[in-house]
């Protein structure tokens, strides 16, 4: 998406992640979840349907229990999503500023909820900057996530016309300093508690439609496996890849992350490590979901030791790939 501009101003980076309510509570979560689950990107059912299925049944059943979920990663600063988020900006100004980059304007948002894109795209608007990278934090591109998140500045281009030239980062599967990020991650867990006797690499999960219809997520997140498990000298027997987060009735991408886990615990595995490394950032799907729900699962069927690897958060190695990534498009 690239829009004419009148004049050459400041260059700017616009980092987009998902979203999160503002508090761990049902009424903030209603909120969120109307927002995050009406975006018909996410949902692609009929309207009027899903407007009687998500305002008279899910509204009304599933912020309580969220909310409850939320209670239990939520930190003093506030959602885990949110607050790496913002300090992944924070480092991100820093190591361009000392980079020589200092003349690039950061600017963070969520897709659904708060700061949202288009007040991010005002600010960045009112300090002069008319050439913008927009950059997704979705390794891997999804119509989902990443063409949703475009919607949001398509939207905000529309009411403001010859504003800003936008370009967007579209993916970074196999970016080589994304890769070599998760790897020190991973190398440096192992460090301080060995070698598990399996990876597992959860990724966010989608309905098996999506693919069907040719997003290209499920191929991205398989190469970006590969990518990691030939950097870290994995066998195919060292590593499994898996989808997670399952929701409705539909059918969605397999492995399903904590089936193949309580497999593994039921065939005698004793310990293992999961790696998140379709998401750049701590969140609930991480924090909750993984390192509390699908721990219990392995250690239930069977399993003796569980170790969840952080994500990327605020390593210098992800900040400094970020920066490249940022630096060498705006440098175009």
């Amino acid at each position: 998406m690239t829009q004419p501009v009148p004049h050459a101003g400041k260059p700017a980076v616009l980092l987009i992640n998902l979203g999160t309510p503002e508090a761990p509570t049902a009424p903030a979560l209603r909120k969120y979840l109307k927002q995050f689950l009406w975006d018909p990107r996410v949902v692609e059912l009929p309207r009027p349907l899903w407007w009687l299925v998500l305002n008279l049944i899910i509204l009304n059943i599933r912020p309580k229990a969220s909310a409850e979920k939320y209670a239990k990663v939520w930190t003093p600063e506030g959602s885990p999503l949110k607050v790496h988020t913002e300090r992944q900006a924070k480092l991100l100004r820093g190591y361009l500023g000392q980079s020589g980059r200092d003349d690039i304007v950061i600017e963070w948002a969520m897709r659904y909820g708060e700061p949202s894109v288009a007040a991010a795209l005002d600010r960045l608007k009112a300090a002069g900057c008319t050439r913008i990278l927009v950059v997704p934090l979705y390794p891997q591109y999804s119509v989902s996530t990443t063409a949703s998140a475009m919607d949001a500045v398509a939207e905000w281009v529309r009411r403001n016309p010859q504003s800003a030239a936008i370009e967007t980062l579209e993916h970074f599967h196999d970016n080589p300093g994304y890769i070599a990020a998760l790897t020190a991650g991973i190398r440096a867990h192992w460090m301080d508690y060995g070698r598990p006797e399996k990876l597992v690499m959860s990724f966010h999960g989608l309905p098996k439609v999506s693919i069907a219809r040719g997003d290209p997520y499920y191929g991205q997140c398989f190469e970006s496996g590969r990518l990691l498990a030939s950097e870290l000298g994995l066998t195919e027997d060292d590593y499994a890849i898996t989808f997670q987060s399952r929701f409705g009735p539909a059918e969605w991408l397999q492995p399903y992350t904590q089936q193949t886990l309580e497999a593994l615990g039921r065939s005698g595995v004793g310990r293992v490590d999961v790696v998140c490394p379709g998401f750049v950032s701590d969140c609930l799907e991480t924090l909750e979901e993984i390192a509390m729900e699908c721990r219990e699962a392995f250690l239930a069927a069977g399993g003796r030791e569980f170790r969840y690897i952080p994500c990327l958060n605020e390593r210098h190695e992800w900040i400094k790939a970020l920066a490249d990534l940022a630096g060498s498009r705006l440098a175009g």
